[in-house]
């Protein structure tokens, strides 16, 4: 992106086409159009889906009149207003007895982690080698008037090469080869963190690493030396990052916390474990009750499968159906609840009690996907209702397969 046309979009009359064109296809507008007020349409383009994805992600840069977008690839990696939130948070935390701190985001992207790391602390510094990024970067953290940042276009290798001191490192490494392909071991991102972290603890006592959700935690483990705390962290039970925490010379227990956020930022439920209270806990194997418990995306993503079963004293299905049952109601439950109907219902049952043909299909350990389990009982998604198909197996006899028709139970239960 040349700088005439970097000045051009910010302008208002670009500005007010971008957001009257917001639900436009951009692929439509690229056929029509070679330019539009003097802009190449392609560029626009790319500004059109920027502000979409951001709708969602990035409220306030979506909110904020003046924003300048990149390819979609940086605003598709990089965090999300919730998970920076809760970055800081952290941050907060383990600084909290430094006397003016200072972090340093080594892979500053499209700046969402610096920006919200400069709302608390007052020394932020932004790196960034591309050129285009950088520039678009510090325009839109000028337009957002964060006042603690200092923008530096060089690499994070040649970065913390010349820092004497800082107190916290945050690197999110591209997770793409030089093929655009997605890679998710840390060794295969760049920067290479696995090969970078020695130097970096000669400048500084807390590293924190943003992975994958797909990265095997481990994997993650085995690459990262000092490694503290792990986060796994979910946004309305959809799990988005691991979050390595490293401190210097550490070599104790690894804590793994598994939060789930809402859409805002702020905690909506956390289970914290070591490892080895997961390997030591005993679950119980049996049979469906008239409850049934599934974990949120981050627990599961934790490994906490046997732990979730004692500390909430629910009955485990099968070892390898994460899914747990009581006949008991248990309100603060971090995941979903479902309460059973009918248990193996035939097929008046299931006219009876979905007689819209409407459902809402599950499979956990099931022979059939839940889209060949909606075909074979010729169901079409919606409704209130749930169907779930699951495998029950408590070592006494062959593993049993049910399929359950559940609703959610009420509030005032």
């Amino acid at each position: 992106m040349t700088s005439t046309y970097f000045k051009r979009i910010v302008q208002s009359e670009v500005q007010e086409y971008l957001v009257n064109h917001e639900d436009s296809d951009e692929k439509d507008l690229v056929l029509q159009h070679k330019k539009v007020l003097g802009i190449p349409i392609a560029l626009l383009a790319q500004q059109i889906s920027g502000r979409r994805k951001a709708k969602s992600k990035l409220a306030l840069w979506y909110k904020t009149k003046g924003i300048v977008y990149p390819p979609s690839v940086n605003i598709e990696q990089c965090s999300s207003e919730a998970t920076a939130r809760f970055k800081t948070r952290i941050a907060q935390s383990i600084l909290s007895d430094s006397q003016n701190p200072t972090i340093a985001d080594l892979t500053g992207g499209f700046g969402v982690d610096s920006y919200f790391f400069s709302l608390v602390f007052d020394s932020v510094h932004y790196v960034e080698p591309n050129d285009d990024l950088f520039q678009i970067v510090s325009t839109n953290h000028r337009t957002l008037q964060a006042k603690s940042i200092v923008h530096h276009q060089t690499t994070a290798e040649d970065f913390i090469a010349t820092r004497t001191k800082v107190d916290l490192v945050y690197i999110d490494p591209s997770r793409r080869d030089s093929n655009s392909r997605k890679v998710f071991r840390l060794a295969d991102c760049t920067p290479d963190i696995s090969s970078l972290q020695e130097t970096i603890f000669e400048h500084s006592r807390f590293l924190l690493v943003k992975a994958s959700p797909l990265l095997d935690i481990q994997q993650g483990l085995r690459e990262l030396t000092h490694t503290k705390k792990v986060f796994v962290v979910s946004v309305n039970n959809e799990c988005k990052e691991l979050l390595f925490l490293c401190e210097k010379n550490y070599t104790g227990h690894v804590q793994i916390e598994a939060v789930d956020l809402f859409v805002n930022g702020d905690l909506k439920n956390v289970l914290s474990f070591l490892q080895e209270e997961e390997k030591n806990a005993i679950s119980v194997l049996g049979e469906a009750a008239e409850y049934l418990y599934e974990p949120n995306a981050s627990i599961l993503k934790a490994g906490a499968f046997k732990l979730i079963s004692e500390k909430f004293q629910l009955v485990k299905l099968a070892p390898n159906t994460h899914l747990y049952t009581s006949s008991l109601l248990i309100k603060d439950f971090p995941g979903r609840v479902f309460q059973i109907e009918v248990l193996d219902p035939d097929v008046k049952e299931l006219k009876r009690f979905l007689p819209n043909g409407k459902a809402n299909v599950l499979t956990r350990n099931y022979p059939l996907k839940a889209e060949e389990l909606k075909k074979k009982l010729k169901l079409t998604d919606g409704g209130e209702k749930y169907v779930i198909g699951f495998s029950v197996d408590n070592y006494r006899h062959k593993k049993k397969k049910h399929l359950a028709i559940c609703c959610l139970p009420t509030k005032t239960q």
